[in-house]
């Protein structure tokens, strides 16, 4: 709901004179919360019931997290815009521990995430991961009731809901390459709306939209879905677009790393830039880990 009062704003300081009403609704992934994601669907549960009020007329557009949209659109949707991107870093949160390399053996590390659990698992062999479920309201509580020694987080919620001071540090790239999509907002409609993508063309930032192009194009080359362990983020650097990514199983055991560039960024350079790096990490031996 912060997502799309965000835009709305936005989209009333665009057009003052235009309505914009929001239609709050509850996706299967909000209401089943007692099991990983990566057992009941994945992330895509968290856009059926938004796609399907837009398919039946209810709704114009659809407000996302983009890292919680799947790589391959359902047909007759499109995304309209990707907006600029909050922080794309995971956050640590603890109450007790300044970070993760402080934790004692044994700690219990909550997170929903395959792609932290499998970078968890590689760093620090000696800590538990335990699956934490919930808004981020609920995954703080249940940190504050000691069910956890830290949870890992996305640190753009944290701040989009004012709780930035709940971060106890924020895990660098190096240390956690974030998801897919992090910290970047997707504007979704059905691709026959012509009026709509032509009036949120304005909310969409240029190089938000090619690093997650890139990142995307990464993630659809290896066939990543909720059951991989897979991360990419990608900046600018100058002229140049710069592309990390990472494959890994469960456990943390088997971790492939890479990493592209590209200069003269363009939409169909960066899509090129994503397919080339997980075509690296296919010969590589991703495909073994994705066997696995």
């Amino acid at each position: 709901m912060w997502q799309a009062k965000h835009v709305r704003e936005r989209l009333h300081a665009l057009y003052p004179s235009c309505a914009v009403e929001l239609l709050g609704l509850t996706t299967h992934g909000d209401r089943v919360l007692d099991q990983p994601l990566a057992d009941i669907g994945g992330k895509g549960l968290f856009i059926k019931e938004l796609e399907q009020a837009m398919q039946e007329g209810r709704a114009d557009l659809a407000v996302h997290s983009l890292k919680d949209v799947p790589m391959e659109m359902l047909a007759g949707f499109t995304l309209a815009a990707i907006m600029e991107r909050e922080d794309p870093r995971d956050a640590f949160v603890s109450n007790a521990h300044r970070s993760l390399t402080e934790l004692p053996p044994g700690s219990i590390v909550g997170t929903s995430s395959l792609r932290r659990e499998a970078q968890l698992r590689e760093r620090y062999p000696n800590i538990v991961v335990e699956p934490l479920r919930g808004n981020v309201n609920t995954r703080l509580r249940k940190l504050d009731e000691g069910r956890y020694a830290a949870i890992i987080l996305a640190a753009a919620g944290l701040k989009r809901l004012g709780c930035a001071e709940r971060i106890t540090s924020l895990l660098d790239p190096e240390e956690s390459l974030p998801a897919v999509g992090q910290g970047a907002l997707a504007l979704e409609c059905r691709a026959e709306r012509r009026d709509v993508i032509a009036a949120l063309a304005a909310l969409g930032d240029r190089i938000t939209t090619l690093a997650t192009t890139a990142e995307r194009a990464f993630s659809r080359s290896l066939a990543g879905d909720c059951h991989t362990p897979l991360a990419a983020h990608a900046t600018m650097r100058g002229d140049e677009l710069w592309l990390r990514g990472l494959i890994a199983s469960r456990d943390g055991r088997q971790v492939l790393r890479g990493e592209r560039s590209a200069t003269a960024a363009t939409p169909d350079t960066a899509q090129a830039l994503g397919q080339a790096l997980g075509a690296e990490l296919l010969a590589r031996g991703a495909a073994k880990i994705l066997a696995a």
